[in-house]
């Protein structure tokens, strides 16, 4: 035994696992020895064996009637399995730590107890009897003088302070408990999980100096005590810093060695959150699958999805499931202003996305609201950005303009080339609307310089475009006979409302992927996403006719198999239009729509002159509609197709 205690003090960690194991399996330890061999496994990446023999050490110390130490055992038995998302096995844990302390004096479990209550109260909502509680646990832990547990108490304090819009006063505290961390006052196990807190902390902050300082710190420190596991989570930190640098090639190996550092810890939250900057990564890239499968596991660890996943939606023209994800991530998040902060540049560039420029200045104003409370030269770029996304939407290009350039400003100092040829692109935008398609091509252009260089592949093919498509507008439009089709979900509010968000996002994938393999089977071409549908053309009527009729089969055909389908009405008008680059413009275009309106769900409605150019289809008798914009009345048929 004595030897098990010698390279545990030497944080041998295999060693003392070896020695230790042995020694339980030649006799009985006592309940202070089995927390020993407990610490051995975690840190020897045993991480499942140390809950065990940590539920052994309570029973061990409840038989030798040591009920304060048997309580603390049980709260931190709690705590771990609440970390692991167990929440009823850590109620019931908590529960008996809880009932071991009733009638006893103030001692130092009363802190963890008081700690684990006000994450309770903060996971229901209840913020006020949070923030109490955690007050409390600072004081008894003071009181009681425990310092593993004064520094739990003080990042549990100081980050819900953070959360509550005193971001100043919780990063003291955290750096309070941190720096005894890194110093060596608390144990290894307390130093690793504060220093993670701190970090994370800052990075939500984007305040990236200081994360970078106590990362550094917490290597530091992981060297000189030979922690191994914690490097995972300073490592998953540092990837995200590498990150926003633009070095994602870099960036995603740190962050598979962290998961892999991290696979023996049950580090939950941290990996989560690697999960999570992996996404962004591919993201980034344009790989919408593989990072679309990131951000699902970070949300099956614990960590929300958006706006990372709401963003690869608006990317493939899915406004509306964007829209849903986003308002309704913001909607839950009720309390932590810093996680609003995270979510709504992406409600911003989303709500405009949509039409909703109304909703798109209410999140910027509250944005700006909460980073004049912690400035940071991140934060402030995505404010700029924000403000100036909603000022070029509501026609003030001269004020967007400055914003952007504020934004450019800022990413510069924090040395983010992505973002700031985000924010070029998006300053093109106002000059273009200002008339000043030179300055505009010169921003596009270092842009799509960036991109390249980057391999943000999605965001150089838009740059591309938006250069190709000026050029063209300088030039006059391309006159062309095409057979334009609109489509329209039927009710798709009140079915978001009926399904919920997961299953109407899901509903919307397919419909969306469906649409979009028809289209591209009958020879159409997607001119853009309207939301709830396409607008598509094609270079004859019949092409557009046997799509329409295809669509209206294939979802009876997904009632049929599944119960359940949306209902979409369809409009096709055959006229000439002016093409300039991959768009369409025109009153033929105007009219298309216009008679997709017209139609009833599951119904077909042509004018007639497309059924007649189409040949031999059939069709109701024409009938007489009024159009909006259009003096005389056009004639419609509704197409046959069941």
């Amino acid at each position: 035994m004595p030897a098990g205690k010698v390279a545990l003090a030497g944080h041998a960690w295999q060693d003392a696992f070896d020695l230790l194991s042995r020694a339980d399996r030649e006799a009985s330890l006592s309940g202070a020895d089995l927390e020993s061999l407990a610490e051995a496994a975690f840190f020897a990446g045993h991480a499942e064996l140390a809950v065990e023999v940590k539920e052994r050490a309570y029973k061990t110390h409840l038989a030798a009637e040591d009920e304060i130490r048997a309580a603390y055992i049980a709260l931190d038995v709690a705590n771990g399995y609440g970390q692991a998302g167990k929440s009823s096995i850590a109620s019931a844990w908590a529960r008996r730590g809880q009932k071991l302390l009733e009638d006893k004096p103030e001692s130092y479990p009363h802190a963890y107890l008081a700690l684990i209550q006000s994450e309770a109260a903060r996971v229901a909502g209840n913020v006020e009897t949070a923030l109490e509680l955690a007050e409390q646990a600072v004081q008894i832990a003071i009181r009681t003088g425990h310092p593993d547990l004064h520094a739990a108490a003080l990042t549990n304090f100081g980050s819900l302070r953070i959360a509550t819009g005193a971001a100043s006063d919780g990063i003291a505290m955290l750096e309070e408990a941190s720096i005894a961390a890194v110093n060596g006052e608390l144990s290894p196990f307390a130093t690793g999980v504060t220093c993670c807190r701190m970090i994370a902390a800052c990075r939500d902050l984007t305040d990236y100096r200081r994360a970078s300082e106590w990362t550094e710190a917490t290597e530091k420190w992981c060297e000189r005590q030979s922690v191994s596991g914690f490097p995972g989570v300073c490592r998953i930190h540092r990837a995200e810093v590498v990150a926003l640098s633009g070095a994602w090639e870099r960036a995603e190996r740190e962050l598979r060695q962290a998961a892999d550092e991290l696979a023996g810890f049950n580090a939950i939250p941290p990996l989560a959150d690697g999960m999570y900057a992996l996404g962004e990564i591919r993201r980034h890239m344009g790989n919408f699958e593989g990072a679309e499968a990131a951000f699902r596991e970070a949300h099956g660890l614990g960590r929300t999805p958006q706006p990372g996943l709401a963003l690869i939606r608006l990317a493939e023209g899915k406004v509306k499931a964007a829209a849903t994800a986003i308002n309704s991530a913001v909607s839950e998040e009720t309390w932590d202003q810093w996680a609003r902060v995270r979510l709504l540049p992406a409600q911003v560039e989303i709500a405009i996305a949509a039409g909703d420029p109304v909703l798109a200045r209410t999140a910027a104003e509250e944005l700006g609201r909460i980073v004049s409370t912690y400035s940071s030269p991140a934060l402030e770029a995505g404010r700029h950005q924000a403000l100036g996304r909603v000022l070029l939407a509501e026609a003030d290009a001269a004020g967007a303009a400055h914003e952007f350039r504020s934004a450019i400003r800022d990413w510069r100092e924090v040395a983010a080339p992505y973002e700031v040829a985000r924010g070029r692109v998006l300053l093109a935008g106002a000059l273009r609307s200002l008339d000043d398609d030179e300055a505009a091509d010169l921003e596009v252009q270092a842009a799509l310089d960036e991109f390249e260089r980057l391999g943000a592949g999605p965001d150089a093919t838009a740059a591309r475009k938006d250069l190709r498509a000026a050029a063209e507008r300088r030039t006059a439009p391309v006159q062309t006979r095409m057979t334009f089709m609109f489509t329209d979900i039927v009710g798709s509010t009140n079915l978001a409302e009926l399904l919920g968000n997961e299953s109407w996002e899901r509903l919307l994938r397919w419909h969306d992927d469906t649409l979009r393999a028809l289209v591209a089977a009958s020879g159409g071409q997607v001119v853009n996403s309207t939301g709830d549908g396409f607008f598509v053309a094609f270079d004859s009527a019949r092409q557009g006719i046997e799509c329409a009729v295809a669509i209206q089969r294939a979802l009876v055909e997904h009632r049929r198999a599944s119960g359940f389908a949306i209902t979409v009405r369809i409009g096709l008008h055959s006229a000439e239009a002016n093409r300039r680059g991959d768009d369409y413009s025109g009153v033929g275009v105007h009219l298309a729509a216009r008679v997709a309106a017209l139609a009833g769900g599951g119904e077909i409605l042509a004018t007639a002159d497309t059924l007649a150019q189409a040949g031999d289809v059939a069709a109701s008798e024409p009938r007489e509609a009024s159009v909006k914009g259009v003096s005389a009345p056009v004639s419609v048929v509704s197409v046959a197709w069941a």
